[in-house]
């Protein structure tokens, strides 16, 4: 429009807004490229806006300009229309201008709406994912508060999904998502380009067992992967989370790229009661943490820390939003004041274990209030862990998950495999020179294992540490005799 008012008058046609500053546009300047000229112009839009009138001319060095407030004149945030000619040329300009106003202030209109729309959309995706980030962390009052404005609302008991596609096609794949499934939270992953997480409401009885077949997630979401989690209160969304991630690992290798969380026990519902005593004397250094300086982290800071890092290592300092120094200064109070090697994968383990089993109100619901046995005097956590693992129930919670890779007598290439890592605290490099394998070699067996096992123990959310604990549980079994 701008373009065919200077072709059509021969004048400078610009758009100046309410800072002064000129719209860009693709035509040179002519006579506005005089500073006396264009001083004249700002000078004209700021008593424009001051008089609240709605047009105005100023003559100056010989030129003549017209000043039009888009309509309707809103004070100093409505841009004006300016054009400049010479005085002996705008005959006829003043109707001109007049006319094409009411079309640039449809334009503008739309266009500042556009704009609008497009940040209410992102503050509102901002703030589903600063609840969900707050979900995952065990937060749950703050999600609640996060989120009261969002509609919907989230819902006592919960389905996660895990959607996975082309992170080209993730905006389409969510907008779908939210066209055939208005009550479910759809949430970009922060952590992978191509993957959104869903929170869908869910009825309190619903069996989990077998692939999913939701209406959305078979006629919206086209060529993608889908996992998701057993029914969860919202309250363990961080469960569902790792659910929904697990069961998008076996989504990937099937036809129908569609899987459920396999149903298997919890560990810390196999090993009972006694383990809520143990996470408790365990994590009891660092529960009575205090602060010594304002700025310093507290006991729940660093639980939380230790959470988010043992979840996703590499995500930890955007999770918690603090610098890698900050990080690695907190994990070393964590470990000096447990008295933990925190670049061991056992340690790690027994520290992810402590943690899930104090902080999931539905395994607390699970296991009631009931005090295990009181620890021997001296007696080191570490070392009471091995009692734990060595119960019978928990012998078979980990044949069920390790069965996949060890089902045969003699232990497979991928059962081998993972045991050197498991063994080599998770490091593909050291497992590699204890194989004799190339790195590629062992994170292709590693990706086999995973298709098996159903479980992610590389990208995060991993499962390694269930998988240590499992091995660990087997190691400590008595052997089965054979017949």
């Amino acid at each position: 429009m701008l373009g065919w008012l200077a072709e059509r008058s021969g004048a400078d046609t610009l758009l100046i807004d309410g800072t002064g500053a000129v719209v860009p546009s693709d035509r040179r300047p002519r006579y506005t490229a005089d500073r006396a000229v264009l001083e004249a112009v700002r000078s004209g839009v700021r008593e424009l806006a001051r008089r609240r009138v709605g047009s105005m001319a100023v003559d100056v060095h010989g030129h003549r300009v017209f000043l039009y407030p888009l309509d309707p004149p809103s004070g100093p945030t409505t841009p004006v229309l300016v054009s400049v000619a010479p005085r002996s040329g705008t005959d006829g300009l003043a109707p001109l201008l007049a006319d094409a106003v009411s079309t640039l202030s449809l334009c503008w209109k739309a266009e500042h709406a556009e704009r609008l729309c497009s940040r209410a959309e992102s503050a509102e995706g901002r703030a589903r994912e600063a609840a969900l980030h707050l979900l995952t962390h065990g937060h749950i009052a703050a999600a609640r508060q996060a989120s009261e404005t969002l509609q919907p609302q989230l819902p006592e008991t919960i389905r996660v999904w895990a959607v996975e596609g082309s992170p080209a096609s993730r905006g389409e794949i969510a907008r779908r998502l939210r066209a055939t499934a208005p009550n479910a939270w759809v949430v970009p992953c922060t952590r992978y380009d191509g993957l959104l997480i869903v929170l869908a409401p869910a009825p309190v009885q619903v069996a989990s067992a077998g692939p999913p077949s939701p209406e959305c997630a078979e006629k919206a979401l086209g060529v993608c992967w889908v996992g998701v989690s057993d029914v969860v209160a919202l309250e363990d969304a961080a469960t569902g989370y790792a659910q929904a991630f697990h069961a998008l690992v076996a989504a990937r290798h099937r036809a129908g790229g569609r899987a459920a969380f396999g149903t298997n026990p919890d560990l810390v519902l196999a090993i009972g009661s006694a383990v809520t005593d143990w996470a408790a004397d365990f994590l009891a250094p660092l529960r009575a943490h205090s602060a010594r300086r304002p700025q310093d982290p507290g006991s729940v800071e660093l639980l939380a820390t230790a959470a988010s890092w043992l979840s996703s290592p590499s995500q930890a300092t955007e999770d918690l939003g603090i610098h890698r120094n900050t990080l690695s200064a907190r994990l070393r109070h964590i470990a000096r004041r447990l008295d933990l090697d925190l670049d061991r994968l056992a340690d790690q383990s027994a520290l992810a274990l402590a943690l899930r089993a104090l902080d999931s109100p539905y395994l607390t619901e699970h296991l009631g209030r009931t005090p295990g046995a009181a620890p021997e005097p001296g007696e080191s956590p570490l070392r009471r862990l091995d009692d734990l693992l060595a119960r019978p129930a928990v012998t078979q919670w980990a044949r069920t998950q390790l069965q996949p890779l060890t089902a045969t007598a003699q232990p497979s290439p991928l059962a081998r495999t993972l045991t050197v890592w498991l063994h080599h605290d998770a490091r593909v490099e050291a497992t590699a020179a204890a194989l004799s394998l190339s790195t590629t070699a062992v994170r292709k067996r590693l990706a086999r294992a995973e298709t098996l096992l159903r479980r992610s123990p590389l990208r995060s959310p991993a499962d390694r540490h269930d998988l240590w604990l499992a091995h660990r549980a087997l190691c400590l079994a008595p052997a089965v005799p054979e017949g």
